[in-house]
């Protein structure tokens, strides 16, 4: 990747964006588009279909005839994994192309997204098509009389639901899986970055996965989203987003047919350092690097940095001199560490919580407002206590809170004091504690001594209000998969 690539795309033209309904691209039936504003610039730079209630029945559909007709699900397994490792390899093809046209449509910095968004739907897709043909069933430990069995079968029609942080990433998430299992598909990417998604389910028909397997559908959450919530012919919904969405999906599924519903949601992931932490400098800078990359746009963002009173003032001398170095503008130049969030609305929002916020330690306030982008510089705000709404809701920008802690029970206390538990990060040299920390704190990813990063083989999840469920690894099949028992008289 060179820049000189990267300023060839940044202004390329983009097509008509189409929804994949049954293999076809295709407009919204009313013939309704929504607007796709640039964070980098504030500008239009396309419209993708508004879809309506009727244009995801009709997805649903195609979804469904593929899945009885058995065209995919019906493949031996190493057909199915020749089509998947082919996707992969288009995209790969395709990566930088999809990096750029992400980053103009979310803009987040091009160094991330080029591994977070085309190169790690590329890894999961591989993962996942190389475990086709490696998952079995079961046979029971039965008397001599009997035959007992368990066999795993694909669910059926699969809805997913992605947001528009890392839109490649996430969707691959639940599409590998699915597809892997042998369920068709229909993938609702986030109003406010679909483009990437549009592509890459593009590239999926030209890999050769039949008509109708993968759908894809653009629209508002609230129309489009709320149809597939509802539909009485999906079996499995997967949604990453926020809480209060996820508790209307569920509702809407309760509604409807009782579909299983799987949720990825919010984070207020702490990152705790001890003053027995013998490298202080490498620490600083994954905790800078854990809430600011990305804006802070980021579901396990170590948004709440909980530090040993012992070490406080001279840690955050070594953030706040780190934060305020810290790159901010252009996604799509190369050596910016930090892009735009992703509307003026979301950034307003963020603006919002730090207007009255006490003890800025550096940033607070928007920047580069004359290119018409979305930016606001790195904020660092010290002396915040638990009954904060700060230390308790996620905010998702490019914001860290700073809470002193005397001891280990006290961290762990303040660690686990809010409604969710997505992620935390723990930074001591002390192998006892480190294990201590792991298990009393209540998240579903624990770090110890570094922060982000973890890859394929480990499941993502929530504890409490985070969600349920898992994305990524093996266990990922368990969610778009049924158990059958089969018990035969000998």
């Amino acid at each position: 990747m060179h820049q000189s690539q990267i300023d060839q795309l940044r202004d390329a033209p983009i097509e008509t964006p189409m929804m994949i309904i049954g293999g076809q691209p295709v407009l919204a039936i009313s013939g309704k588009t929504l607007p796709v504003i640039s964070p980098i610039d504030g500008q239009e730079i396309a419209q993708i279909p508004d879809a309506g209630t009727g244009d995801v029945d009709l997805a649903v559909a195609a979804a469904r005839r593929s899945f009885e007709g058995a065209i995919w699900a019906g493949l031996a397994p190493a057909a199915r994994k020749s089509v998947l490792l082919k996707w992969a390899d288009l995209i790969e093809v395709n990566a930088l192309e999809l990096a750029v046209l992400g980053v103009r449509d979310n803009g987040t910095e091009i160094s991330m997204a080029y591994k977070a968004e085309p190169f790690s739907a590329i890894g999961t897709i591989r993962y996942y098509a190389e475990a086709i043909d490696k998952v079995y069933g079961e046979v029971a430990p039965t008397g001599p009389d009997t035959l007992g069995m368990i066999l795993r079968e694909p669910v059926g029609v699969v809805a997913a639901i992605v947001p528009w942080n890392f839109p490649m990433m996430i969707a691959a998430w639940k599409i590998a899986p699915a597809l892997a299992s042998g369920n068709s598909v229909v993938v609702k990417p986030s109003e406010m970055a679909s483009l990437t998604v549009m592509r890459m389910v593009a590239l999926a028909l030209e890999a050769g996965l039949p008509d109708g397997v993968l759908n894809v559908v653009t629209g508002t959450g609230a129309v489009a989203g709320q149809a597939l919530a509802r539909s009485m012919d999906v079996d499995a919904l997967a949604f990453t987003g926020s809480g209060g969405v996820g508790r209307q999906l569920m509702e809407y599924a309760a509604q409807s047919n009782l579909k299983r519903v799987f949720l990825e949601l919010g984070g207020k992931s702490p990152h705790i350092v001890f003053d027995d932490c013998a490298d202080l400098d490498k620490a600083a800078t994954a905790v800078v690097n854990g809430i600011f990359r990305n804006a802070g746009q980021v579901c396990i963002a170590g948004s709440r940095l909980i530090v040993q009173r012992s070490i406080h003032d001279v840690f955050v001398k070594k953030i706040t001199k780190l934060a305020a170095k810290m790159r901010v503008g252009d996604p799509l130049n190369m050596t910016t560490q930090v892009g735009a969030l992703n509307s003026e609305l979301h950034m307003q929002r963020v603006l919002d919580v730090i207007t009255g916020a006490h003890s800025i330690e550096t940033g607070g306030e928007r920047i580069h407002a004359d290119t018409g982008g979305f930016y606001i510089a790195p904020t660092i705000i010290s002396g915040v206590t638990e009954d904060d709404l700060l230390f308790k809701e996620e905010i998702f920008g490019p914001i860290l809170t700073v809470t002193a802690f005397d001891d280990e029970a006290d961290a762990i206390r303040l660690a686990n004091n809010t409604e969710l538990g997505l992620a935390a990060g723990v930074w001591t040299d002390n192998l006892s504690r480190a294990h201590r920390m792991v298990a009393a704190v209540r998240a579903g990813v624990v770090h110890v001594n570094t922060f982000g990063g973890a890859d394929n083989t480990v499941p993502l999840g929530g504890y409490k209000q985070s969600g349920n469920g898992q994305d990524k690894s093996l266990l990922a099949i368990d969610k778009f998969t049924n158990r059958k028992t089969v018990w035969i008289k000998l």
